[in-house]
């Protein structure tokens, strides 16, 4: 990770020190898994313009042309596995250092990988529901090969359970954002360039209420420098499983 040695030892000491850290991850954590990122260089976004393909206005109006692209999205996800990052998450909070992960995520790695506390800030890609409100139905349990698939009760064209453009989050996902934050003394910041509110503002408004705040991205964020008290410019299945080892070293054996 090139210079960001000493920047590896403070994030360790302070992940040592905190008596409740939080993790928000984003597209970049699932990246080495084979998963396409949505912004950046070969996102997914400089194929499918996303307000063609991610709007829920866009999905109602057509639906079988949004489905093309959800169905390879899927296939991704299906083929894809958890990577070192997921796995030291994982570990962290079976260790207890870390209470929860709030994940922009809809791939399903955190909890494959074996993360138990794990809000979905924009849904799951794993859920389906329809557009008059029926499910929601586990994605393998519904043929999705058809142009839209239909709801099993209703008829009714079928959508992940995912957040589109254009959809408010979950309540029930804000208000548990909500409590970890106000209760988090740590914010491990994770492969998100931290521009998509409301999920964007977590960072400053933990670093708001006392919490520090560890930032791992391959590139700078408005974050760095700024909000975060430590940068890792490195792959997050590099630096999580470097920043693991040191705090495990750092615990005292059972």
């Amino acid at each position: 990770m090139g210079d960001s040695i000493s920047g590896l030892d403070r994030a360790a000491k302070l992940l040592a020190e905190s008596d409740r850290a939080i993790a928000l991850t984003g597209a970049g954590i699932s990246v080495d898994s084979n998963v396409p990122a949505f912004r950046g260089a070969q996102g997914l976004w400089d194929r499918y313009d996303p307000m063609e393909y991610a709007h829920i206005d866009a999905f109602r109006s057509d639906p079988a042309r949004v489905w093309a692209m959800l169905r390879e999205l899927g296939d991704i996800i299906a083929n894809s596995q958890p990577n070192p990052a997921h796995r030291a998450l994982a570990r962290l909070e079976e260790i207890g250092k870390l209470a929860a992960v709030i994940t922009q995520n809809v791939d399903g790695l955190h909890q494959r990988a074996g993360s138990k506390q794990v809000i979905e800030f924009h849904g799951s890609g794993e859920r389906l529901v329809c557009l008059r409100g029926h499910g929601p139905f586990a994605r393998n349990s519904v043929r999705i090969d058809d142009a839209p698939p239909g709801c099993p009760n209703c008829g009714a064209i079928l959508k992940p359970d995912v957040v589109f453009f254009g959809e408010a989050i979950p309540p029930r996902a804000l208000l548990a954002a909500q409590v970890e934050v106000e209760r988090a003394d740590l914010v491990l910041v994770l492969g998100t360039s931290a521009e998509v509110s409301p999920a964007s503002e977590i960072p400053a408004a933990a670093r708001g209420r006392g919490a520090r705040v560890i930032e791992v991205n391959l590139e700078p964020t408005h974050l760095t420098g700024g909000v975060a008290d430590v940068t890792l410019l490195a792959s997050t299945s590099r630096a999580l499983p470097a920043l693991l080892a040191a705090i495990e070293g750092a615990e005292p054996a059972a």
